[in-house]
């Protein structure tokens, strides 16, 4: 019996000791590919302005406004991790000058212009999914196509929105290529998330949830430190 229960305490503390060496290189993962610079995720809130994206079927949230709030969000709990943030739409106003015809053109533009201008080592641009059936749900994630580091962010990111909707009874889902123009935007891996399906009265209700919210950045943020020590 005590060889049982030393042996269980050593099993312990040899998971203690593997979490704490993850812990110190999460914080020093930033190093990895920014060498003395600090790490910089840029996280774009999708839409804004007049653009409202998608909105819920039962509340008639938009998009765009949640877009922002988990953008706030997750720039906050990246920055608690030790990472430097900057957010490519900070209101919930649009990124064009004017509302006249080519307004989305200049939008995207601008967007552009501050991810280059930001120089970040990741992007990461938040968004909410709509179907025409409400059967379809939870989070996914969307990567350049043709591009390696992008695939590999989005498995990573994949992975982890697959484990917080599958307390919710959530099917897994899987990352998918895409040739989004705001994937292009930065000469760094990037990832489009769907964070749910407004189109679902269940993830609608979840999106809407504070307490889920919370969980979700949690996750995004899992994956990236996920894909960091993929790459050390």
């Amino acid at each position: 019996m005590k060889k049982c229960v030393v042996a269980l305490l050593l099993a312990v503390f040899t998971g203690f000791c593997v979490a704490v060496s993850l812990c110190v290189n999460v914080l020093s993962s930033q190093t990895v590919f920014a060498g003395d610079n600090v790490f910089k995720i840029v996280v774009d809130a999708g839409h804004g302005g007049i653009d409202g994206g998608v909105s819920g079927v039962n509340t008639g949230v938009k998009e765009s406004d949640l877009n922002l709030e988990i953008a706030l969000k997750l720039c906050e709990r990246l920055q608690s991790f030790g990472f430097e943030t900057a957010l490519t739409r900070k209101t919930k106003e649009g990124l064009y000058d004017t509302t006249a015809k080519g307004f989305k053109k200049r939008d995207m533009a601008k967007r552009k212009e501050i991810i280059e201008e930001e120089s970040p080592a990741l992007l990461l641009s938040v968004h909410q999914n709509y179907y025409p059936s409400s059967s379809q749900r939870g989070g996914q994630i969307f990567y350049l196509k043709g591009d390696d580091a992008d695939e590999k962010l989005a498995a990573c990111l994949q992975t982890r929105l697959n484990a917080l909707y599958e307390k919710e009874g959530v099917k897994a889902r899987k990352y998918m290529p895409a040739e989004y123009f705001i994937l292009s935007c930065a000469p760094c891996p990037a990832a489009l998330i769907e964070c749910g399906f407004l189109s679902s009265p269940k993830d609608e209700k979840l999106l809407c949830s504070e307490a889920f919210l919370d969980r979700l950045v949690s996750s995004v943020c899992d994956g990236v430190t996920d894909y960091l020590f993929s790459q050390a």
